[in-house]
């Protein structure tokens, strides 16, 4: 329908568009999927808690908060003594030494990677494409290869940094060793081993995070001329540091739950230690491999309520993870 204006110029009627609030049949399909997903993870992860602790009532009624307290592992016999002390020590360690290995390299990497890194090398091998599956081929690789390349390599390798640590370092306490020192089997070793496990995942989550910092911004920092640098600091960290936050934390995910490389490297002793050179160390991964199967209905019921122990620390520190990623990105 047309109307007649003044001076002979014609208006087209536009008919009102309806607009409806009622979500699509797609819409829903994909609100429930994800809804139902999410719920499911929830509860799975309530049962597997819930098992461990009912699985787990023994321990605690023979041992009672000393559980917490105790070092020893004795399960068997009239008196039974034995706690996760030792092992949640080293499980903390183990774990502190591979974020601080790890996370330096991973940042670096997943930087050099997205930023600098020729897409042809040479103008004509596809370096970029190359470093980015390496990078996940090695996410993918399964702990126990870590653990014997660890075992046969890493640690003959690292003898002589933990005897140059103790020589000329050994008057800070975490250095020190004792009047006979053994040099292998040692949280720096166990530590760094993890540390290299987990960059892969750091790395790679990284590095699609800093990809997804917008194009506008950076060719706008840029034309203001910034430099790359300037640019990675004030433009890519700032967008990134959510994801990144996201991503370490799964590290520590990880290097807290390690069990078969620490286990291979690791001596297990039950005595409280924070000597990072000398042999012997526990971690609550490396305690349940190792014990496994040993000491009656009591021993099963002492490592569930060890990994009881440790689910709760994972779980505290993902929550806290998730607070902090939310505060950066709303700071962001």
């Amino acid at each position: 329908m047309e109307t007649v204006l003044d001076g002979g110029l014609k208006e087209s009627a536009v008919s009102p568009i309806s607009v409806s609030t009622q979500r699509s049949r797609p819409d829903r399909l994909f609100r429930g999927v994800s809804r139902t997903a999410g719920l499911t993870t929830l509860v799975i992860l309530f049962l597997i808690g819930l098992f461990l602790a009912l699985q787990s009532r023994l321990a605690f009624q023979t041992m009672g908060w000393a559980f917490f307290t105790n070092t020893g592992w004795v399960t068997t016999g009239a008196h039974p003594k034995f706690g996760v002390l030792s092992a949640l020590l080293g499980t903390i360690i183990i774990a502190a030494i591979a974020m601080l290995v790890a996370v330096p390299v991973a940042i670096a990497s997943a930087l050099f990677i997205n930023e600098f890194a020729p897409r042809k090398l040479f103008g004509f091998f596809p370096l970029k494409n190359f470093l980015v599956a390496s990078v996940d081929l090695m996410a993918a690789v399964p702990s126990i290869i870590f653990g014997m390349w660890g075992f046969f390599v890493l640690q003959p390798a690292m003898k002589g940094l933990a005897r140059w640590l103790s020589d000329y370092l050994g008057f800070i306490p975490i250095f020190k060793t004792g009047e006979t020192p053994v040099f292998t089997s040692s949280f720096l070793i166990a530590g760094t081993l993890v540390g290299i496990m987990v960059m892969p995942i750091v790395t790679s989550l990284s590095r699609e995070v800093f990809s997804l910092t917008p194009i506008a911004e950076r060719e706008g920092a840029m034309s203001l001329g910034a430099s790359r640098a300037r640019v990675i600091r004030d433009v890519v960290f700032p967008f990134s540091k959510g994801g990144m936050l996201g991503a370490i934390m799964l590290g520590l995910g990880r290097a807290l739950g390690e069990a078969i490389a620490v286990t291979i490297i690791i001596s297990l002793v039950f005595q409280p230690t924070v000597q990072l050179t000398q042999a012997g160390g526990n971690s609550i991964a490396a305690l349940i491999a190792y014990r496994f199967g040993s000491g009656g209905p009591l021993g099963l019921s002492g490592l569930l309520a060890a990994g009881l122990v440790l689910f709760a620390l994972t779980l505290v520190i993902n929550l806290v993870a998730a607070r902090i990623v939310n505060r950066a990105r709303m700071a962001g």
